[in-house]
Parts: structure tokens; sequence; C-alpha cells
């Protein structure tokens, strides 16, 4: 007679964490500040029937779903791949300053009115950011500079990217446009349309491959650097793939959604004892939660009764920070 095989646990976690978002993702597209006939607008959306529920639908509400996921998923990858690199727990993806460059990227378009000449100029202006830090962190890399170097690099580059936008802030030509500098820099998902989607997903779905494929060499690495590099995993190559995946994914979010902080710290210690502290399983798991969370606190935000709506950035960071100071306790707890 067979047997059935059990269901391993950490793949009955990411079928889990894969419903959770389908799910998240549906009642986000279905909640809005207004009523809207979700079957109606489909059937009007599918036969190319011109209407405004159809509009709201697919200029609104999808694209807000979808980068939900991805600006998500992307956070919480990085940051579980960044932790297993460089085997801190506190490590996320705004330690290697693509976040920073990619939103002095954006802040350079408001300042010199790029904005308000086309519609797309803040999210390619966070990409160029983006791909400036990333070129010149992958060239450290590429030369066989080590994770300490690659970290101490990230905080230059975050120190002058805020410093150069607390200049811009400065050098507002009204205080109207730092205001709206400012509110950008608090993350927010609401009026993206599928033009914002089209241009960021490809570079978070390219990051997102380079990311997963270290999984077997990060579980190596527990081992340590020796170990890893006896077992037949480059280190190097390691570091370029998770630098440059990490870039390309939070870079393209940033661009897109402006700066989400916490959710690439707090997801992947929520994961690890669920996969079992492996670092390679991690990756995926910490995504989908991420996608999650980034999902549940974008709808959060337009169920509280409040005018103006509340900015993304500013949730995450109010559910992150007790949890990033509950840690900090933990680990010192655990270093006496």
């Amino acid at each position: 007679m067979m047997r059935l095989q059990p269901f391993p646990p950490h793949r009955a976690l990411i079928a889990g964490l894969g419903l959770l978002v389908l799910v998240l993702a549906a009642v986000s597209v279905a909640v809005g500040y207004a009523p809207l006939d979700l079957g109606g607008a489909f059937a009007d959306l599918l036969t190319g029937r011109e209407s405004l529920a159809a509009l709201v639908l697919a200029e609104l509400r999808l694209p807000r779903a979808i980068l939900g996921v991805g600006v998500g998923f992307s956070l919480g990858l990085t940051g579980a791949a960044l932790q297993g690199l460089m085997r801190n727990p506190l490590a996320d993806p705004g330690v290697v300053g693509v976040s920073g460059a990619a939103a002095l990227g954006a802040v350079v378009a408001f300042y010199f009115g790029l904005s308000s000449a086309f519609a797309l100029a803040l999210p390619l202006g966070g990409l160029a950011g983006a791909g400036l830090a990333t070129a010149f962190l992958l060239a450290l890399a590429a030369r066989g500079a080590g994770t300490s170097t690659l970290i101490l690099a990230g905080v230059a580059l975050s120190s002058l990217a805020g410093a150069l936008t607390a200049l811009a802030l400065n050098l507002a030509p009204s205080p109207y446009a730092a205001l709206e500098v400012v509110f950008w820099l608090m993350g927010s998902l609401s009026d993206r349309s599928l033009a914002h989607v089209a241009l960021a997903v490809p570079f978070m779905a390219a990051g997102w491959v380079l990311v997963l494929a270290t999984g077997p060499s990060l579980d190596a690495l527990t081992l340590g650097e020796d170990a890893a590099a006896s077992l037949g995993f480059s280190l190097r190559r390691t570091r370029l793939l998770v630098i440059g995946g990490t870039a390309a994914a939070v870079g393209a979010s940033v661009a897109v959604a402006g700066a989400i902080g916490f959710v690439g710290l707090v997801v992947p210690h929520l994961m690890r004892p669920l996969v079992g502290h492996r670092p390679g399983r991690l990756l995926l798991a910490s995504g989908l939660a991420g996608a999650a969370l980034t999902l549940g606190a974008d709808i959060a935000v337009r169920l509280v009764p409040t005018r103006p709506e509340l900015k993304l950035g500013v949730v995450t960071a109010l559910v992150g920070a007790p949890f990033f100071l509950i840690l900090l306790r933990r680990l010192r707890v655990d270093s006496e």
C-alpha cells in the first residue's frame, strides 16, 4: 500500500503565505473611498467598454494592488538576503544606500520641475539614482571588496543622498514644493497607474531572480566563508547577485512608491523561526510575507477615516519601530 508523503512544513508555509497575498490583493482591489461594482467593472474592462468603473479599476485599484505586492515582495526578499549575506540581523535594504540614492533621484526631478513636465519623471529619476548607486557598489564588489567594505560604502551613499536631499529641501523655491517632496518621501501607493507598474515591475522581477538564485550559497555561508568556499560557492558572485538584485528591486520600489521602511527588517525576523533558521528558505517566505504586510498596511490607510490619507511609510514605521526596539533589547539580553 502506497504511503502518502507528508507535506513539508516550509512548503505549507509558502502555500499559506501565497494564498494570504492573493486574498489581500483581492481586498485591496475591492477597498476604496467610493463604492465600485467590481463585477461590472471587470466585465467592462474585459470587453473593452469605456466606463467610469472600468477606468477606476484599471487606473487606480489594480495598479495599487500590483505595486503593493511588488514593493512588499521586494523589501521582504532583499531584507532576508542582506541579513543572510552580512550575517547581521539588523541589515535591511536601506543599508546598501540604494534606497537613499533612488529617493534623491526623485527629489532632483521634483526640484528641477521635471515632475510637472511629464508624469513618469519621478520614477525615472528614482531609477536613475538607484542605477548610479548600483554601478558604484557593483564596481566595488567586482574588485573583490569585502562585506564590511560594501556596508561602509552603503552607509556613505545613504549619508550623501540624505544630505543632498536635505539641501534640495533647504533650497526649494517655495514651501509648497518642499512640502510635496516631504509627502512623497513618506511613501505611498496612491494615485499610481499602469504606467508606473510597467516601468517598475520588470526591474523588480529581474532583482527577484538574482536574489533568489543565491539561496544555496546563503545556506552555505552559515558555516562560514571558508567552509562555503570549500563547498564550491563563490562569495564574490554571491555578493554581486545580492547587491545587484537588491539594487534593481529596491531601487524600482522606491522610485514608484517612495521610502517605505522597516518591512525588510521586520519580516525576516518573523519568518526565520518558521523556516528552521535557513537563509535560503527564508528568501521566498520573507518576500511573500513582505507583500502581505505591505498590502495589509495599504488597506489599513484606506480604512482609517482621516483626510488626507495616511502615508504608507508612516504606518509601516509605526509597526516596525517598536519591533526594532524589542529586537535590540532581545539582542542585548542574548549577548549578556
